[in-house]
């Protein structure tokens, strides 16, 4: 028995919530997206045992969430791929004639996305107003019904139709995904 959660929507009250987390349920009731969510103690000092059962409870594709920029850090990415999957640079970097990808710096992913290292999320697109971040998805995320995701902090993970995040959600923040392949070779 999982000492998790899965709640319908957003919380009773704000108290104890950052204002970055509240923008994100507001933004989600505003496009009547339907949205389940747990609570848990901060994801990135989680064990790996409490971090599956946090996926267990939602029941959808996790995703790791990567900030990434080439070397003059003039181009940024965030890649959304599942959590199992191994990440490989140069398995990207050809996909989307990049070279060089690095890690965005903690800096640049809170001014872009409002998201610091750990929360990182699709959701922190609501925040990108000039369109700085270019959204790249594996294929393997698209094949799932829900996908997983942090409300801006990793203090809470949401469960959503992934329908609805790439299509009515990328629709209302102004971005267009690239979908990618990635195997974890090469």
């Amino acid at each position: 028995m999982s000492k998790y959660v899965l709640v319908k929507g957003r919380p009773a009250d704000n108290k104890g919530r950052l204002e970055k987390e509240i923008r994100v349920y507001d933004l989600l009731d505003s496009l009547h997206m339907e949205y389940w969510r747990t609570d848990h103690p901060d994801a990135h000092a989680n064990t790996m045992e409490a971090c599956r059962e946090i996926d267990e409870v939602l029941e959808a594709t996790v995703c790791k969430n990567l900030f990434l920029t080439n070397r003059q850090h003039t181009k940024f990415y965030l890649l959304m791929m599942p959590g199992d999957k191994v990440f490989k640079t140069k398995e990207l970097s050809g996909q989307i004639g990049s070279s060089r990808l690095s890690f965005g710096s903690p800096q640049e992913m809170e001014e872009m996305l409002d998201c610091t290292p750990g929360s990182s999320s699709i959701m922190g697109l609501m925040n990108d107003k000039q369109n700085r971040v270019q959204l790249l998805v594996d294929r393997d995320v698209l094949k799932g019904e829900f996908v997983g995701c942090h409300p801006c902090i990793n203090t809470s993970s949401l469960k959503l139709r992934t329908s609805e995040v790439f299509g009515i959600f990328l629709e209302a923040v102004h971005h267009e995904m690239t979908e990618v392949t990635l195997v974890g070779e090469i």
